[in-house]
């Protein structure tokens, strides 16, 4: 293995072994854009019976979707959908409008938060793959930190970055999203995902939420232990 990431391959490794050794009922989650793609090809390595939760919004490109069926298959992956309890046609102001055009926040929180909850409530450990990199939130993150509901979130991928994940994803010959050839370097759901924005820092963050004061979903910061 390519001496760039067999430190990090190696500490994930042992750190599922742990958790497994203690009895700890384990999952992971992804968005399914081509950065989240060595942190579920690893899990693969490891343990593909550790399940993935892909947070089906309803509002993902469908590129997306495409991309989630290929990867899982390709990696035979145990990936589960995970959906609002709350129907689209109650995420609407009185006006008629859809949550994600006039209040997105409230929308993060309904089709991300709140399904991720009963996730949490039947599982010990979340892997995640935040990175320091991505953003003054995330830049602090320890490897372990406590989460709600009694859980542990582990961030392996915290120190990888752009080059590690690029190189990872060439030596291993994983397809790329769909979207990066047509200039989405970052992509979420699709009405707050823009083509490339160079917000200064190389990451393409800048994509989500453009022109808003919005960097984060929740997911990394609402489900974190207060």
């Amino acid at each position: 293995m390519n001496p760039l990431y067999r430190e990090q391959f190696d500490y994930f490794e042992q750190k599922i072994k742990q958790y497994q050794s203690e009895g700890k009922s384990i999952f992971a989650s992804s968005s399914f854009q081509s950065h989240s793609i060595p942190m579920i090809h690893i899990i693969s390595q490891i343990d593909n019976s550790i399940p993935v939760y892909f947070l089906n919004t309803g509002y993902h490109f469908p590129e997306t979707m495409a991309y989630r069926t290929q990867i899982a298959e390709l990696l035979n992956l145990n990936v589960i959908d995970a959906k609002s309890p709350i129907s689209k046609n109650l995420q609407r102001e009185p006006d008629g409008r859809l949550y994600f055009a006039s209040d997105p926040n409230h929308c993060c929180f309904l089709n991300k938060t709140l399904p991720m909850e009963p996730v949490l409530a039947r599982h010990d450990i979340w892997i995640t793959g935040v990175r320091r990199d991505q953003n003054a939130n995330r830049s602090s993150f320890p490897y372990e930190a406590k989460g709600p509901q009694d859980t542990l979130r582990f961030h392996p991928m915290l120190d990888w970055n752009g080059k590690m994940i690029g190189t990872y994803i060439n030596d291993f010959k994983i397809p790329r999203h769909p979207l990066e050839a047509k200039g989405y370097l970052n992509i979420g759901c699709s009405p707050c995902t823009a083509k490339y924005v160079d917000n200064g820092d190389g990451t393409g963050r800048g994509s989500r939420w453009a022109g808003m004061k919005k960097t984060e979903c929740g997911l990394h910061t609402d489900l974190m232990a207060k």
